[in-house]
This record gives C-alpha cells, sequence and structure tokens, in this order.
C-alpha cells in the first residue's frame, strides 16, 4: 500500500513538471494567436507570445496560464520591435541645425506608432556634444537610443565647422565610445567637402580602436564610391544605397546592373543601409537592384525634420514600399529587425529570444491598393501595407492604435 502510494505522488511530481504544467504559470500579458515572425529563431506561424518583467517569458503554440491582461492577437503579425540604423534625434532649440536643433526630431514622437523600438543617431553628435545629447535626449526617451559617434567633435552643426580638420580628434572620440560602450555603436564620417582623406582615415581608425564599425554618410563629393568602399572594412556601413545624385556615383551602372566594384564590396562583407531620407532613395536605383537581389541589409530611414513629411513617411511605409517592389514579408521583417541587430552589434536586440527584452511590433497587412513615392517623385502601387496596430518596449503598451490593451467596459 505504501509503495503504491509513493508510486502515485512520483507520478504526480512528473507531471507536475511537464510542459503543460509549467505553462500554467501567471504572466504580466498573453498575446493571443498571433502570427509570430522571428528570423533569428526561424519562427513562422500562429502562436502565444507571455510576456512577464519586462521580458519574453515564452513563445508556444498554445500558452495555458493566467496573465493580468490578454491581447487577442488573431489576424496581427507578431514580430521583434524595428530597429532604425539611421535616424537624427539629437533635438534642441538651434534654429537650422540637427545637433541640438530643431531639425531633428524627438524620437518617441515618431518611433513606436511604426513598430520601431530602437534608433540608431546618425553622427548628429560628435564627441564633445555626446555628453548633451546623452543628458537632453537618450536619458528622456522611451525609444532604446544609440549612437554613430560624428568624427567632428560637434557633429552636425552646419558646413563650416563640419569642414574643420583639427575637431576630428581620434583619441578624443574613441575616449568618448570607451566611456559609452553600450550606448555607441561606431562612428560616423559624412558632410565633408575637401579631398582630403584625413576625415575618413580619423573615422576609420577611431572605430578600429574603439572595436566598433565605422557609418558612412554621403555628401562627400569629392571621394568616389569605389575608394571609400575601398577603404571600408567588412562590417562598416554606408548608407543612401539607392540615391542617384550628382554628389556621389549611383550604384545601378548604364548597363543597368549593379556595379561590379558595389557586389564586391557587399560580398566583403560592407554592409548597405537604406538611408531614405529626403532625397536618398530613387526607384531607378533600388527597383533594378532589388530585381538582382541586391536587397539593403537594414532600413535606415533616416528620419529628420522633412523626411518624415515627404516620400519616407516611417519605417512601416519604407517595409511596405520593399514589399511592392518584391521583397517577402519575411525577409523585410528580417532587414528591420535581426539584420539590423547585427549591424550595430546587439544580438540581444531584433529577435524573440526567451528572457530578451519583450520589444514587440504587432501589426496588420491591409490589402488594397496603396502608392508608394521615391524622392525623385516618382510612383508605384503595391497591393499590400503595414499598418501597425500596436507596439511594445520592455512589455510596456506604448502605442496601441485600436486599444486593443484597453479595458472592456460596458457603457
Amino acid at each position: 500500500m505504501m509503495d503504491s502510494l509513493r508510486i502515485t505522488a512520483w507520478l504526480a511530481w512528473v507531471a507536475w513538471l511537464l510542459p503543460g504544467h509549467i505553462a500554467a504559470q501567471d504572466y504580466d500579458m498573453l498575446i493571443k494567436k498571433a502570427h509570430v515572425i522571428d528570423p533569428a529563431n526561424t519562427l513562422n506561424g500562429v502562436m502565444d507570445v507571455a510576456v512577464s518583467q519586462g521580458k519574453i517569458a515564452r513563445i508556444a503554440p498554445v500558452i495555458d496560464g493566467n496573465a493580468t491582461q490578454v491581447i487577442d492577437a488573431d489576424g496581427l503579425y507578431l514580430t521583434p520591435g524595428f530597429i532604425d540604423p539611421h535616424t537624427h534625434v539629437f533635438v534642441g532649440t538651434q534654429a537650422g541645425l540637427f545637433a541640438n536643433g530643431v531639425n531633428s526630431v524627438s524620437p518617441d514622437d515618431f518611433t513606436f506608432r511604426s513598430g520601431v523600438t530602437t534608433v540608431v543617431d546618425a553622427g548628429t553628435s560628435g564627441w564633445r556634444s555626446f555628453p548633451v545629447f546623452k543628458k537632453q535626449v537618450i536619458d528622456q526617451s522611451k525609444t532604446r537610443i544609440l549612437a554613430f559617434l560624428n568624427i567632428a567633435g560637434g557633429g552636425m552643426t552646419g558646413a563650416d565647422h563640419e569642414q574643420d580638420l583639427q575637431d576630428m580628434n581620434v583619441d578624443s572620440a574613441v575616449a568618448v565610445m570607451r566611456q559609452f560602450p553600450d550606448v555607441i555603436a561606431g562612428v560616423k564620417i559624412g558632410h565633408y567637402n575637401g579631398k582630403d582623406w584625413t576625415p575618413f582615415d580619423h573615422a576609420l581608425k577611431a572605430a578600429g580602436q574603439a572595436g566598433k564599425p565605422l557609418f558612412v554618410e554621403c555628401h562627400l563629393p569629392e571621394y568616389s564610391l569605389e575608394d571609400q568602399l575601398a577603404k571600408m572594412r567588412p562590417g562598416d556601413m554606408i548608407t543612401h544605397t539607392f540615391e542617384n545624385i550628382k554628389e556621389r556615383m549611383p550604384i545601378i551602372g548604364d548597363d543597368g546592373r549593379v556595379r561590379p566594384f558595389v557586389e564586391a564590396a557587399r560580398k566583403r562583407g560592407v554592409l548597405f543601409d537604406l538611408g531614405h531620407g529626403g532625397a536618398g532613395f530613387w526607384f531607378d536605383q533600388a527597383m533594378p537592384a532589388v530585381k538582382q537581389g541586391f536587397y539593403p541589409n537594414s532600413f535606415g530611414t533616416d528620419l529628420h525634420r522633412f523626411s518624415m513629411n515627404s516620400a519616407m513617411k516611417d519605417m512601416a511605409n519604407v517595409m511596405s514600399k520593399f514589399m511592392a517592389m518584391g521583397i517577402p514579408l519575411e525577409r523585410v521583417v528580417e532587414i528591420a529587425s535581426w539584420n539590423a541587430a547585427g549591424a550595430i552589434g546587439h544580438p540581444e536586440l531584433g529577435n524573440l529570444k526567451e528572457g530578451n527584452a519583450a520589444d514587440i511590433a504587432l501589426f496588420r497587412v491591409r490589402e488594397g491598393r496603396f502608392g508608394f513615392m521615391d524622392s525623385a517623385g516618382s510612383g508605384i502601387t503595391g497591393t499590400r501595407k503595414l499598418e501597425v496596430e500596436m507596439t511594445l518596449r520592455q512589455g510596456k503598451v506604448v502605442w496601441d492604435l485600436n486599444g486593443l490593451a484597453a479595458k472592456k467596459k460596458a457603457f
């Protein structure tokens, strides 16, 4: 009789350890029946997602358990929060400037509504102005903000200041990067009008000493595209990939093909960011490139005061635009999340691994007829468009378009 009781107790204990029982626990939030797309962890299907203490607690086809909040996500897609590696968010009071100025934008005003939970400021601050940027914007924002540090000490303070070679100090830049290693993602070079390669070489040297990537913007009219790419290392990033302006050779040659030296740079490990902005995206470059399998590695929007009201709009619009050009939804999500996380050296972001921060985008894909524009005013039409319903940042709802998380009351 005693042995029988012991066996019964042992079986009950084993049953308690089974996954079904383990799942029967309390969560802060349980998102039900979402179509989860997480390329980093090869997830693509309808699943439940549980969140506790700001982190991903569990992902499974069905999760049973109590939750403080239950979200019915039937018909919606759930992905990691999007990462925008090219923004200008050092907002301040200076008229006509990006650094501490009105040409930059407050990130929380624009990120969450498009599913973005992490941005990287693209060199708006330099080694001298970064502490102000951190105190004034980074530390005050709910959006996770990282930064590429401009090799020019004052950052984007206007053409005259950004030509000062004496202000491009390698040691000072490296010291600031080592002081804030988790926030500064790399070094930016851009907006230099001279022929002297000192700015580029200083930026490359500072990035190398800090073990960070170099971020190369355009507005370097005296440097050829081929020479820039030749100097870049695997893991370095060049932005405004699909621009077609006088100051830089476009990536598509006269034969309609991606130029061989551009393809060679990509194969060597140089990363090509979108950098849409107000003038950095042209269909006559992007469409032939996409057809040839040359996709951007990341969807930097180049968010600033002017681009958000032009053809760029926001991250969701950019992603929809590339879907209209033929890139599948799953690949678009990968570019906007896992690819970008790797490019900025933060593999803990851009994926839904259990224990990671619950940075989540919930969106629907609307069906219809939608128009998308480029920087030249040209347009194409598409039949699918992303519309972000809800965004979570570290498990907290920071955007809720249609009140999915609203308390249900009878009136």
